[in-house]
C-alpha cells in the first residue's frame, strides 16, 4: 500500500473561534476560515481542518468524545488508491465519495480517509550549521539567527492514538494498509511508518483504558530545531501553555515542544526525524523519561545577568 502520509487531520470542534486563533497563531496558513472554521494549511498543502462538532457532513465521533472526527491519508496514485479499496473491501464497508476518496473505519472505531495525496513541492529551507572541522556549511557572512522571520510548518508529520488495545491497532495498520513497525515502548505501542515514507513514523499507537480513546499530539514539521525552539517560543508569549518541551526524543530522534491546545490534545512542533528503510531492525525499550527523550529543557521569560544599576 502506497500510502505516503498524513494529508489532513479533520476536527469537529467544541470552540471553532478558540482553535481558529490556535492555528493561526501556531502559525499555518487560514483557507476557507470563518466562525464555522476551515482548513490550516503548511508549505505543502497539508492541513488540520477544523468544523463545528455539530456539523452534519463529519464522521460519526468516538463513543469518548474526542474531537477528532477523520484521519485522511495521502496516497501515491489512483492504483493505490484501488489496492486499499480492494483489501479494505474484504470485510467492512468502503465508501466513495464525489471526489474519488475513500472512507472507512480502522479497528479501533477511528474514521479514516484515502486519497491521492495534495501534497506537494514547495522551497524549504534548511537550518545550515557550522561545524568545527569541516566546510562551512552556512556561508560567510549569512547569518544563521533573525529574530522576527517567519516561520511556516513544512508538512503534517504524524498523530498518536490512544486506543484500548494496541495490538489490535497495530495488527490493522500492518497487516492491512502495509504499515511497518520501526520502534516499539514495551506493553504500550509501537512507532509506525506506512510504505511510502521513509519517516520514522506517521503513526504512534499508546495503550489505555478504553474511556481515554482518542489523540494524544499531532504535529507539523519545522526546518530544524532552531525553528522549534523560536516557533515555541512565539506561541508560549502568546499566552498558550507548554505542556512538554522543548527537548529532542530518543526514538525518531525529532526535536520537540508540545502545547495544549482546544482541541482537547496537544499540538507539537516537531524537526529533525529521522528515516529509516525496510533494512532497519526495530528496536525496544520500556516507556519512561530516559527512554522517550535525550535531554528537556525548562521555558522561562528572557533572562539577562546584568540587573540594574545599583542592584
Amino acid at each position: 500500500m502506497n500510502i505516503v502520509g498524513l494529508d489532513a487531520l479533520v476536527f469537529g470542534a467544541k470552540d471553532v473561534a478558540a482553535c481558529n486563533r490556535y492555528f493561526t497563531d501556531y502559525g499555518l496558513v487560514p483557507a476557507g476560515v470563518d466562525e464555522r472554521g476551515g482548513r490550516f494549511e503548511a508549505a505543502d498543502g497539508t492541513s488540520v481542518v477544523i468544523r463545528r462538532e455539530d456539523d452534519p457532513a463529519l464522521p460519526s465521533p468516538l463513543e469518548t468524545g474526542a474531537q477528532l472526527r477523520e484521519t485522511v491519508y495521502g496516497v501515491a496514485d489512483a492504483d493505490a488508491l484501488e489496492a486499499i479499496r480492494r483489501e479494505l473491501a474484504k470485510d467492512r464497508p468502503v465508501r466513495e465519495t464525489p471526489e474519488g476518496a475513500l472512507c472507512a473505519v480502522d479497528d479501533a472505531g477511528f474514521a479514516l480517509r484515502f486519497q491521492v495525496s495534495v501534497r506537494h513541492a514547495f522551497q524549504g529551507s534548511s537550518e545550515r550549521v557550522n561545524s568545527p572541522g569541516l566546510s562551512p556549511s552556512r556561508p560567510v557572512n549569512e547569518i544563521g539567527c533573525t529574530p522576527g522571520r517567519r516561520i511556516l510548518p513544512a508538512t503534517l508529520s504524524h498523530v498518536v492514538y490512544f486506543v484500548p488495545d494496541f495490538a489490535q491497532a497495530e495488527a490493522f495498520y500492518v497487516r492491512r494498509l502495509g504499515f511497518r513497525c520501526t520502534d516499539r515502548f514495551t506493553n504500550v505501542g509501537p512507532f509506525l511508518r506506512p510504505a511510502g515514507t521513509l519517516e520514522h513514523h506517521t503513526l504512534f499507537l499508546i495503550q489505555t483504558p478504553a474511556f481515554m480513546k482518542g489523540v494524544e499530539h499531532f504535529t507539523f514539521h519545522l526546518a530544524g530545531p532552531t525553528e522549534v525552539l523560536d516557533a515555541g517560543t512565539r506561541l508560549a508569549d502568546k499566552g498558550y501553555q507548554s505542556f512538554w518541551g522543548p527537548g529532542r526524543h530518543l526514538f525518531g530522534s525529532n526535536w520537540f515542544w508540545y502545547f495544549n491546545s482546544p482541541l482537547g490534545c496537544h499540538v507539537e512542533y516537531d524537526a529533525d526525524m529521522d528515516l529509516h528503510d525496510d533494512a532497519w531492525s526495530a528496536r525496544e525499550a520500556p516507556a519512561s523519561a530516559d527512554t522517550s527523550q535525550l535531554f528537556l529543557f525548562q521555558n522561562r521569560a528572557k533572562w539577562f545577568p546584568m540587573g540594574p544599576p545599583g542592584k
